[in-house]
């Protein structure tokens, strides 16, 4: 990738950070206050998301080296892993940034065609196990709490909802993916005109990347399953983010409702997806969520709070890293 394109890219990411410092509700001595309640369990929780960052990168890393005619640093995949995520973190809407930036920057070790199939393969694989995160939780809450008349539906709706979405992604692994997402980003604010350049060039090349993305899922299956149970362990070891919050507030918290409050939190949050860093609607979901396990709804915001700290210094780490250990 040129200079100038890490320079655009970074400079976004700055600016995102601090519109988000400047436009954050709360008094910034309550802010602070509240990180030192928390005390030495911030660091351990910044620790924490950079396991659950490895996780991920372990999952792209599974997919890009699927065939093993590739040969990528471990460590280049992890920090393209974490500069993409902080990439579409500070990004309304998301998936608009990361994703050009990580294939913009793998091309180099593997060529245009292998690293847009697996930068694909990878988002596809991360939204998949959403999915199925928000599916398999529905029956860990019928295991854990009685069920009645409204949640009987909700739970219904929910799990209508992710069914769906399972079945569509399963025809997208049957069929590829490449062509319509490059006609989505055709629509994308700064980056359509590089999109459209791209799909006139490379319109036979995307059609190679679809052959790729359906042969993972028809002949890879050791490979696809493993990444989509790396993604699912990412998401609950995630869950102990929450668990640590809750305790420092109050006793009365243990992991399967971490892992629920998550589950739901982040369902609600990614349904009003076009907000940076989902803001405001991951606290109403996080809120929400504590509230239907019947916490107080206030240690949804306590929640809320760290998880956005700790968000704004990993995207800080991620912009940093977008001029750290490029190729020339």
């Amino acid at each position: 990738m040129k200079n100038r394109y890490r320079n655009l890219f970074l400079l976004f990411g700055t600016l995102a950070i601090v519109i988000m410092l400047c436009t954050m509700d709360m008094d910034y001595s309550d802010i602070w206050e509240n990180v030192k309640r928390i005390g030495f369990w911030f660091p351990v929780i910044m620790l924490l998301w950079f396991f659950v960052y490895l996780i991920n990168t372990c999952s792209w890393y599974l997919i890009i080296r699927d065939d093993r005619q590739y040969s990528v640093p471990f460590w280049k995949v992890c920090k393209l892993s974490i500069t993409g995520f902080a990439i579409n973190y500070a990004t309304p809407g998301g998936l608009m940034g990361g994703e050009p930036y990580r294939i913009m920057e793998l091309t180099p070790y593997v060529g245009v065609s292998k690293a847009t199939s697996s930068v694909i393969l990878y988002v596809m694989m991360h939204i998949f196990s959403h999915f199925w995160f928000w599916f398999l939780s529905i029956f860990l809450y019928i295991f854990l709490y009685p069920v009645n008349t409204f949640m009987a539906i909700l739970l219904t709706a929910i799990g209508a909802f992710c069914l769906l979405a399972i079945y569509f992604f399963t025809r997208g692994y049957k069929n590829g993916m490449a062509v319509k997402t490059f006609r989505f980003l055709q629509k994308v604010p700064f980056i359509r005109k590089w999109a459209h350049s791209f799909v006139v060039k490379q319109k036979d090349t995307l059609e190679q990347i679809d052959s790729q993305i359906a042969l993972l899922h028809s002949q890879h299956k050791i490979t696809f399953y493993s990444s989509l149970l790396l993604e699912l362990s990412a998401r609950i070891l995630s869950s102990l983010e929450i668990y640590i919050i809750l305790s420092v507030f109050t006793p009365d918290v243990n992991g399967w409702d971490c892992v629920l409050i998550l589950a739901f939190s982040s369902l609600f949050s990614n349904l009003i997806f076009f907000f940076p860093m989902q803001l405001g609607a991951r606290e109403g979901g996080l809120a929400l969520a504590v509230d239907g396990l019947h916490m107080s709804p206030a240690l949804g915001v306590y929640v809320g709070l760290i998880t956005r700290i700790r968000e704004l210094l990993w995207i800080a780490i991620g912009m940093a890293l977008i001029k750290i250990g490029n190729k020339k």
